[in-house]
């Protein structure tokens, strides 16, 4: 795949950039082992100053930022301004914490002094996706940098201007040069990365086959690896629910990102009492949406990042009415303008045993199940491979308190929809994957949890 940025929403190629050679690629390596070799050492207080300088970068320069990830991915301009603000806070909340999260934790035993010490590992690779491309990083470089590690990223090759900015950011706030640098390689070379000694561990975003790719990978070398993989969540709404809020929510929750979100609401199952009327409020949202370009500030809803989405999306949409569902909105590429673009979508009708019951619909496709009840709800939504997040509405205190214990997913939201917050930890079960970002638990992940015992 080339390693190139091309406007979505025009089809044209702005810039393109040479692979590292096999040579540029060890002198990486070499530079990332012997900044660690160093910058373990440097103190929480340094690392915190240098993570603040990289927030104050990231706020006084978002306009920017959030320019190269329109044109790059195609998200609305205004949601990647919120981006590069919310990367400034995620720095922000680890350059506060994170002394107290690694700090010794002691505990009493028939030693003298027992306690658990946490330390970094060295160099951690992460390999990250195109559809938030400097949050994805961030959440990742903030905890793994203040630990005490230093990262190599292997972005997505559609988004090479944000990885190497991502690169120049951390510089620029005053990280030595070898903590954290941009690779820009293809797929193929991350099996050779993974083999390396030098590299200790590994996070991916991404899709299903390219994390099992990853995990294979790593295991081969028995080496740690944190996987976030693909969603296909739920939105239950119940018959005690604020509708009018909930299918506000619902709407936002889908076309998040152009419908490209692994935490974006897909699979709408709307108990039968109140699913014509939620049918109807959701058409008219949907109906409502402003498509065009994403560098307008009115724009809700821009192109999907690469022909290839589009393409995969309309087989999928296709495929589902071939099993008997219905469309009540959208259903077809938008072939009236030049880019990737695909309309608001509702499908409905949807048999729970076909296959694409089962996918994640990686675009602004809603599907629309109606169910009896709440039993009927939990079964829908947990079945399918996949376990990341999951939004439920009720005003029933105890059909909320089943939906949080029963609902297969690594978040649960209630009368909310599903969010990554630098305060929680965020990841999910089954095939969305192991591990956890974010929170204490995120910072967790990438360091040695050292027994000490002193007799």
């Amino acid at each position: 795949m080339a390693i190139a940025t091309i406007n979505p929403a025009t089809g044209e190629t702005l810039k393109t950039f040479e692979p590292l050679t096999d040579a540029e690629i060890a002198e990486s390596l070499d530079l990332a082992g012997l900044t660690f070799d160093e910058y373990r050492k440097t103190d929480f207080s340094k690392r915190s100053h240098w993570l603040q300088q990289a927030a104050d970068i990231l706020d006084k320069e978002k306009a920017d930022f959030a320019k190269i990830m329109t044109l790059e991915m195609g998200k609305p301009y205004k949601a990647a301004i919120a981006e590069v603000e919310k990367c400034a806070l995620v720095c922000r909340y680890y350059a506060e914490h994170a002394a107290e999260f690694l700090a010794d934790v002691e505990v009493k035993t028939d030693a003298s002094r027992s306690f658990v010490r946490y330390q970094p590992l060295g160099v951690i690779l992460a390999v990250m996706p195109w559809n938030f491309p400097f949050w994805q990083v961030f959440r990742f470089a903030a905890p793994a940098l203040m630990a005490g590690n230093v990262g190599l990223l292997k972005h997505a090759s559609n988004v090479p201007q944000c990885a190497l900015a991502i690169e120049d950011i951390m510089q620029r706030a005053g990280f030595p040069k070898g903590a954290f640098q941009t690779l820009l390689i293809g797929a193929a070379k991350v099996a050779d990365l993974m083999a390396d000694d030098r590299v200790k561990a590994a996070t991916l975003t991404g899709s299903e086959p390219a994390g099992a790719s990853l995990a294979a990978a790593a295991g081969k070398q028995i080496k740690k690896v944190v996987l976030e993989l693909g969603g296909s969540d739920p939105f239950i709404v119940l018959e005690s629910a604020d509708l009018e809020t909930a299918v506000a929510t619902a709407t936002t929750a889908r076309m998040l990102n152009n419908g490209q979100s692994c935490i974006a609401a897909k699979r709408f199952i709307v108990v039968e009492a109140i699913a014509d009327k939620f049918e109807k409020l959701l058409l008219e949202k949907f109906q409502a949406l402003k498509v065009g370009d994403p560098m307008s500030p009115d724009i809700d809803l821009g192109p999907l990042a690469t022909p290839g989405i589009l393409q995969d999306l309309d087989e999928q949409v296709q495929a589902s009415l071939k099993t008997g569902a219905k469309i009540l909105i959208g259903g077809q590429p938008d072939s009236d303008r030049p880019g990737n673009y695909y309309p608001p979508t509702i499908l409905t009708d949807i048999p729970t045993d076909s296959p694409t019951a089962q996918e994640e619909f990686f675009g602004p496709v809603a599907m629309l199940f109606r169910v009896p009840d709440i039993d009927a709800a939990i079964k829908i939504a947990n079945g399918t491979p996949f376990g990341l997040g999951a939004s439920a509405w009720t005003q029933n205190e105890g059909e909320s308190d089943r939906l949080i214990s029963e609902i297969e997913a690594g978040a649960v939201f209630i009368n909310s929809m599903v969010k990554s917050d630098p305060r929680m930890p965020f990841g999910g079960i089954k095939r969305s994957g192991y591990g956890r970002e974010l929170s204490i638990q995120g910072i967790h992940e990438f360091v040695n949890v050292k027994t000490v015992w002193v007799k």
